[in-house]
């Protein structure tokens, strides 16, 4: 377990460094957090990116190992020692393309996916999202609004130093990997939660069993309004799986009370796909 963690740290790492290096850095397009600040203090005085990445990470990975636990703090260090390294040794590879936008798209999105490898095996490659835990718990802002003014203004501070196209290019850049990384964490098949109220719950739920091959639980409830007792069918699905889903409520009770939400993550139970007919 340990050495897959490291594996797919190191691989996230170098994929983040290709997108920088190879294709954003190059054509002056910004990521976001202390990896843009690396960028244009580096632009600004022609050291080399790998330093201030690694320099400017250090206080959060104290910060990280008191907050949040020794394995968090310990991944991160492993990824932003590689992401520095593999920065530095690419730095003088022909970058793969000169087209400003296909270089902000192609960058965001191995930026992304090698952002969202490293968290998703328990690491980081930024600070800045430390930092904004740190904060949250003394200003009246949400974690991911903080990282959004922090953002707004290294991209602000992108506009003075290369120029506004540039600046604006570098939101596209972030925007692509922002969700690219969400893409990687929760993995394609995006799985989701329905519940669906029916008095032909049985019948319902038989359905789901055999013509979605997903297996099904049976909640007890009570309506606000009447105090009536009620079933509630609860499954678990994929993304492609909801519209048939759907169809199955809708053809057995047109009138049942339907709700599909996103879900993180799946583990445990009979979540595996069983066959159908």
């Amino acid at each position: 377990m340990i050495s897959k963690r490291v594996f797919f740290i190191i691989l996230g790492a170098i994929m983040m460094a290709v997108g920088l290096e190879l294709f954003l850095v190059p054509n002056q397009v910004l990521d976001g957090g202390i990896v843009g600040i690396s960028i244009i203090l580096s632009y600004l005085t022609g050291w080399k990116l790998g330093l201030f990445i690694f320099i400017l990470n250090i206080p959060f990975f104290f910060i990280g190992y008191k907050q949040i636990g020794k394995t968090f703090a310990l991944s991160t260090l492993l990824g932003i020692s590689v992401l520095s390294i593999s920065t530095y040794l690419l730095h003088s590879v022909e970058v793969f393309t000169d087209d400003l936008l296909l270089a902000t798209v192609f960058g965001g999105i191995v930026l992304g996916a090698g952002v969202g490898v490293v968290i998703r095996y328990g690491g980081s490659l930024d600070g800045t999202e430390i930092l904004a835990i740190l904060f949250n718990k003394n200003l009246p802002f949400s974690v991911g609004e903080m990282i959004m003014f922090f953002n707004l203004f290294i991209f602000t501070v992108a506009g003075f130093v290369f120029g506004w196209d540039r600046a604006m290019y570098s939101l596209i850049a972030y925007f692509i990997a922002f969700k690219t990384i969400d893409i990687v964490i929760q993995g394609m098949d995006e799985s989701k939660a329905a519940w669906i109220i029916s008095d032909n719950y049985i019948e319902i739920g038989d359905a789901i069993i055999d013509r979605l091959g997903r297996g099904v639980t049976y909640l007890n409830g009570q309506g606000g309004f009447t105090l009536h007792q009620k079933k509630v069918v609860f499954c678990v699905i994929t993304r492609l799986e909801e519209a048939k889903l759907k169809g199955i409520v809708e053809d057995i009770d047109p009138n049942a009370f339907l709700a599909v939400g996103s879900i993180a993550e799946v583990r445990g139970g009979r979540f595996k796909k069983k066959a159908i007919h």
